[in-house]
């Protein structure tokens, strides 16, 4: 972990801290309270991930070179610099 960025260690540590609460009742008061706020979070990260992708592009930055940057595919740099979400795919059944 020593190689992310602080800010994502300091994410990690938070979740680590739930982990850490001895007392069943108060972790999972305090993990369904940040749950419950999490689909806000979740929305502004996605959206300030999609501004500074933009602002790669606008740099100049090809899509290939934000997909590098960001360990994904060009395509997916793309429809992340368009605000479109990932489909998820239906689990497959046991039997295929």
């Amino acid at each position: 972990m020593a190689d992310q960025p602080e800010e994502v260690r300091r994410l990690v540590e938070a979740i680590d801290a739930f982990e850490a609460i001895k007392d069943d009742t108060a972790c999972a008061v305090a993990v369904s309270k940040a749950l419950e706020q999490w689909p806000t979070y979740h929305a502004r990260l996605r959206e300030l991930r999609q501004k500074r992708v933009q602002a790669l592009k606008a740099e100049g930055q090809t899509w290939s070179q934000i997909a590098d940057t960001l360990g994904v595919t060009a395509a997916r740099a793309q429809q992340i610099g368009a605000g479109l979400r990932g489909t998820k795919r239906p689990k497959k059944d046991v039997g295929e």
